[in-house]
């Protein structure tokens, strides 16, 4: 069996290697992958290969076991883990990806044995065979419920899709359910300190980058055929910084201003905290908080290398109030949740068992009660997560609208108009998001 200190040769192999290891250790997909790239260094396209590989079996895994359910003589998960991620890896290459179907299962046989289950061989051959003699039809559960069929459809657990079809209908889980699955757009936001939209724009052609300006929200940029994007000289000059167009709507309905004191409660990785600061015109003050450290440095050095002086981070558990901060205009509460809206970016997350989110609406709801106590008279309190899950959502702010009746809600304004409330699944391009606003 290949050892992690060895450095692997092939594409397959590694795409394989860092599957095993993430589910193995519970690693975040981008480490584990990552980690694997760097060590064998391979050329661009290989590498690439790889990390479609990777990231294409994580997010298709449910459609992928019920196609090998289908041909198997025994359930995938009683499969070895080696042997599961060789049939996972050879069923995702004959269904999702240009590759002729006597190389993926060529490829693939030989890749269980790279994986040190060469007995296995066979069996993998002949479970490819089967699917490939059954037209690679999709199976899906013949009389199963609709959140049955969409879970096997879509790669996503039933009980979330159940959740999707009970909150927002067949339509809109359909259309959130497609567009999780596949590249995710790269949105950015211009840093209109230094320089605007066109400008960028035009700068990032230059560096090979296509960009294209968003069609709704000022000082957005779509990317294409980015590469790394820390190796731009753009984005090391600080012209610009990574953020979802549902985060940058998010900050939006804040409503700031320039000269406002304004508090981040929860702000890594700190995207909404630059934003803010260049909605603010570097003037006022913002403080940003986090829990961890480490993440409070990274805010600083990147407001730093954007020019954002009126940024102080510091590292304080906001579940709890600190009277040493005072009190602000304007107070973000995004807190932590289940993330099940940015499943287009991070797939594992739906596989996460649900019980791992029971208690975190208590959790949510202290943060909540904490950052209401910032709010000085006419402040404004916006609430967001990043999940269509209602119990961290409107489970969290109905509550709070009937124990704190002094905070009223109040329009989101911009793109989302007079609604106080939104759940966010997709629209304008961005992830799923959740945003209420209130004003004291």
């Amino acid at each position: 069996m290949h050892k992690s200190s060895d450095k692997i040769a092939s594409p397959r192999l590694l795409a394989a290697t860092a599957l095993l290891q993430a589910e193995r250790r519970g690693a975040w997909s981008n480490i584990s992958l990552d980690t694997h790239l760097r060590r064998a260094d391979f050329p661009p396209a290989d590498a690439a290969f790889a990390g479609a590989l990777f990231y294409g079996v994580i997010e298709r895994r449910l459609t992928l076991d019920a196609c090998i359910a289908a041909h198997s003589s025994q359930r995938p998960h009683k499969l070895s883990p080696q042997v599961l991620c060789a049939l996972r890896v050879g069923v995702y290459q004959l269904l999702y990806m240009q590759i002729p179907d006597h190389a993926a299962v060529g490829e693939s046989v030989e890749l269980v044995r790279g994986l040190g289950k060469g007995q296995a061989a066979g069996f993998v051959n002949g479970v490819l065979r089967a699917f490939l003699r059954a037209g690679k039809a999709i199976p899906l559960p013949a009389g199963g419920s609709l959140a049955e069929q969409l879970s096997v459809e879509f790669s996503c657990p039933a009980p979330l899709v159940e959740i999707l079809l009970e909150s927002h209908g067949e339509d809109t889980a359909r259309r959130f359910l497609a567009e999780s699955l596949g590249r995710p757009p790269v949105a950015v936001r211009v840093n209109t300190l230094r320089t605007d939209t066109h400008a960028l724009s035009t700068r990032l052609e230059r560096e090979g980058v296509k960009a294209t300006p968003h069609g709704q929200l000022p000082d957005c940029l779509l990317l294409e055929s980015t590469g790394a994007i820390a190796g731009l000289a753009s984005f090391r000059e600080g012209l610009f910084h990574v953020q979802d167009v549902s985060s940058q709507l998010c900050v939006a309905a804040l409503g700031l201003r320039p000269g406002m004191r304004v508090l981040d409660v929860c702000a890594a990785p700190g995207g909404k905290t630059l934003t803010a600061a260049q909605v603010m015109k570097n003037t006022g003050e913002l403080v940003a908080c986090d829990l961890h450290e480490k993440r409070v440095g990274l805010i600083s050095r990147r407001a730093e290398e954007m020019g954002l002086s009126c940024i102080t981070a510091t590292c304080k558990d906001m579940s709890a109030h600190h009277p040493d901060l005072g009190t602000f205009d304007a107070v973000l509460c995004d807190v932590p949740c289940s993330g099940y809206g940015v499943i287009r970016r991070k797939p594992e997350i739906k596989y996460k068992p649900p019980d791992e989110f029971a208690n975190i609406s208590t959790v949510q709801y202290n943060i909540l009660e904490s950052s209401a106590q910032y709010c000085r008279e006419g402040a404004s309190l916006l609430y967001s997560t990043c999940t269509f899950s209602p119990a961290e959502n409107t489970g969290v702010t109905d509550r709070f609208a009937r124990e704190y009746p002094q905070f009223n809600p109040r329009p989101l304004g911009g793109l989302l108009g007079e609604a106080t409330s939104r759940t966010l699944l997709g629209e304008y391009g961005g992830d799923g998001f959740y945003l209420a606003a209130f004003h004291l």
